[in-house]
């Protein structure tokens, strides 16, 4: 079953390489979407893909690369709609 998310994360996630790192592991969990700092020092990804697949990326954003600091993640769960076939970081 497939599954979209978009999610925001907040802490120490800029400056840290979240989003390469974030891009590195959505890719090896197949997943499209992208990823992008914010103005207010968050960051903001979409994933679209197998709901095992997207949940571990989940999971994964919850930690974060070595030098990231994850206070918060806000999870919102959207349609699927498959039009996310590549991950990307947009800036």
């Amino acid at each position: 079953m497939k599954k979209r998310v978009h999610v925001y994360i907040s802490g120490r996630v800029q400056a840290v390489a979240y989003r390469a790192n974030t891009q590195k592991m959505a890719v090896h969990y197949s997943l499209g979407g992208w990823v992008r700092n914010m103005p207010d020092g968050r960051v903001e990804a979409v994933f679209e893909g197998e709901r095992e697949n997207v949940d571990a990326m989940l999971a994964w954003c919850r930690k974060g690369p070595p030098l990231a600091v994850v206070d918060h993640m806000d999870t919102i769960d959207e349609p699927y709609d498959g039009r996310e076939d590549v991950f990307k970081i947009k800036y």
